[in-house]
């Protein structure tokens, strides 16, 4: 979760109205336990879509905070895609691993519905394909529904080959050349995104870390690709070329940006600015190359999109590869303005919105 400079809390609507959102729907029933919330940012260039996350919120001021943030970071992924799409997401209160259900995801697909199609949902942490297909049952407005269902199936591979089209693009800016052979690359979070990375870089000859506090994936995706094990915070404090957040959002503050020692930050994970003014300047200072989030992990979104008008996976990478010129075209922008890459994405995003309205 990122920070702006305006703190979030308080009246829902007042942070809606700070934030730009259209609507914010709350989701209650008793009989399967589900608790969620559903957040519409923008549709001024199409219908909001955005995945569904299933998380153990310590409290509910925390899930609107997250479900606020996230949709919003869909807008400007959408906008700065090129996409017909607006910004949305959802968050369920709970431990995916014990509360969720068949009848939970049924009845959460009954609430995606009653909204017309304004809001069009897809996987997120905490869910899988086999949860799309249940949501699939109760409406047609869900995205990331297994291949066999007429879908795209997995967003990930598609999400972790946009990461490293940025990455390399970022490389090129930075070094000169794209290869990323022999380059120490460090992977936070070695799930569905991360160990679909990891297969990228170690493919072209990369040396590649890996820390995740799951030790079972840790060690699977070790053994797979020959990824060396790092585990615990001290990551920060390591040498390396790339550091790749592909876990939780806000890795990146005032502490782990003083004690990195990379070039270049380009991973996965949404919100990784803790503050995006205050984190964005202090890794500009340093002279790190930071790859705009919502722009390199915008491959899920682009592959789950095609879904909408008959699926092309061809098409969804081919789109997805334009990432690489896209980063280039921002950091370029950055240079050249004296701005923060992540001011630099947004600007662009905004454009394109205000542009269309």
């Amino acid at each position: 979760m990122s920070k702006t400079n305006d703190k979030i809390s308080g009246p829902v609507i007042s942070n809606m109205e700070m934030m730009g959102h259209e609507q914010v729907v709350f989701c209650n029933d008793k009989e399967t336990g589900l608790r969620a919330i559903i957040a519409i940012h923008d549709t001024t260039l199409g219908p909001a879509l955005g995945g569904t996350r299933m998380w153990s919120y310590s409290n509910e001021e925390n899930a609107i905070e997250d479900v606020l943030r996230l949709s919003r970071g869909m807008t400007y992924k959408a906008a700065i895609s090129g996409l017909k799409l607006g910004g949305g997401k959802a968050v369920i209160i709970g431990n995916s691993s014990t509360e969720k259900t068949e009848e939970l995801m049924k009845k959460f697909g009954n609430f995606v519905d009653s909204l017309g199609g304004k809001y069009i949902t897809a996987e997120d942490v905490g869910m899988n394909t086999k949860d799309m297909e249940y949501v699939r049952t109760q409406t047609k407005h869900v995205t990331g529904i297994p291949e066999s269902m007429g879908g795209s199936g997995d967003p990930s591979p598609v999400t972790a080959f946009g990461v490293y089209m940025g990455m390399k693009a970022s490389a090129k800016f930075k070094w000169g050349s794209d290869d990323l052979s022999s380059k120490k690359v460090l992977v936070q979070g070695a799930g569905n995104v991360g160990e679909n990375l990891v297969k990228h870089l170690t493919e072209e000859g990369a040396i590649v870390l890996i820390n995740d506090i799951n030790e079972q994936k840790l060690n699977e995706v070790s053994s797979k690709y020959g990824a060396e094990i790092v585990r615990g915070d001290g990551i920060y404090d390591m040498d390396m070329d790339i550091y790749a957040p592909c876990a939780l959002g806000a890795t990146l503050n005032s502490d782990t940006i003083s004690r990195l020692k990379c070039d270049i930050i380009a991973g996965a994970a949404n919100n990784q600015l803790l503050d995006e003014n205050i984190n964005g300047e202090e890794i500009k200072k340093k002279g790190i190359i930071y790859a705009p989030d919502f722009l390199i992990n915008a491959g899920g979104l682009i592959n789950v999109y095609s879904e909408i008008n008959g699926y092309d996976r061809e098409k969804s990478l081919s789109q997805t590869r334009e990432i690489y010129n896209t980063t280039l075209q921002i950091l370029k922008k950055a240079e050249l303005e004296d701005i923060t890459t992540h001011k630099a994405a947004l600007e662009i995003a905004k454009q394109r919105i205000s542009d269309n309205k």
